[in-house]
């Protein structure tokens, strides 16, 4: 497979987009759901009591 370099790059892009006008912000992401059940980046695993307990103490 031959790697073809494209015309216009991605700080290109964010240039063009900066100059028009635009800004870059960083948004908010929200906790996840205590009922997905993730517990150590783990899936379908309930959380511990203690780390039930570290979670509503915050």
């Amino acid at each position: 497979m031959k790697h073809v370099p494209k015309d216009t790059t991605d700080e290109d892009l964010i240039q063009q987009y900066l100059n028009k006008g635009g800004k870059v912000t960083k948004g908010k992401t929200k906790p996840l759901d205590p009922a997905l059940g993730i517990s150590k980046n783990v899936w379908n695993q309930t959380l511990t009591k203690e780390e039930k307990a570290a979670r509503d103490k915050k």
